[in-house]
């Protein structure tokens, strides 16, 4: 089983009864819901829990983090933060969702703004694969769309992905580096762009067939784990004493 905890801000869908309306459960629920596999173990957390529902346990039992918010990053606790980037070095896998581009913990794994053009006006979204073989795209065709979404634009100012899987072209012209692997420490990293609170992008199979991907991508593999700092030799040393 893959342990997977889908954290979610939570504050949108409590300010504003349209949202609330497209995502009764939240939207944590509805990739919750959305994503739910037999090879999954699904739990939720929202910002306004205590520790934001990732505590040292929560953490040390999961494998892989999903991560969205917007309004509330700087609500996000540094201890939180911290807590995170130590798992996510030691093996744990994240993913960023949609505007977690601004989050505290990406910006602290890319080390660059991660500022990127936004336009709120309902453009038409087409998603293409540009790495077919990739095991994020598994079951998606050359593309994908989705009707009405918040556009993002480049420069996106992130370092280069390790592996980029999707390319995003929107109606107004524009077009985004959407789908971007990262390994981090032990850990993988994907961010994935769409997701816009007032459209119910969560809902739309490709998105949720991409996300369930991402997970079994970022999912630990149980290796050995390792170990640093100071090393006894393996062997007698015929140096200097």
């Amino acid at each position: 089983m893959i342990r997977v905890t889908v954290w979610n801000e939570g504050v949108h869908e409590k300010l504003n009864e349209k949202i609330a309306g497209i995502y009764p459960k939240g939207i944590h629920g509805a990739i919750a819901d959305g994503i739910a596999a037999e090879d999954f173990e699904i739990r939720t957390a929202t910002l306004e829990e205590p520790e934001h529902g990732l505590t040292e346990e929560v953490l040390n039992n999961t494998d892989v983090l999903l991560w969205w918010g917007h309004r509330a990053h700087k609500d996000v606790s540094d201890e939180i933060v911290n807590r995170v980037h130590d798992r996510v070095l030691k093996g744990m896998g994240l993913i960023v969702l949609h505007s977690g581009h601004f989050s505290k913990i990406f910006k602290k794994l890319m080390g660059t703004s991660c500022d990127l053009k936004w336009r709120e006006q309902g453009d038409k979204e087409r998603l293409w694969v540009v790495d077919p073989a990739h095991p994020i795209a598994e079951g998606l065709g050359q593309y994908f769309e989705i009707e009405h979404e918040e556009m993002y634009g480049e420069h996106f100012d992130i370092p280069a992905p390790d592996e980029l899987v999707f390319i995003s072209w929107f109606e107004g012209g524009e077009v985004f580096r959407s789908g971007c692997t990262y390994h981090r420490g032990n850990g993988k990293v994907f961010y994935f762009r769409p997701g816009h609170e007032t459209y119910p992008t969560y809902y739309n199979e490709n998105v949720l067939r991409v996300i369930g991907n991402a997970v079994r991508w970022a999912a630990p593999r149980h290796g050995i784990r390792q170990t640093y700092g100071n090393a006894k030799p393996l062997e007698p040393i015929k140096g200097n004493a």
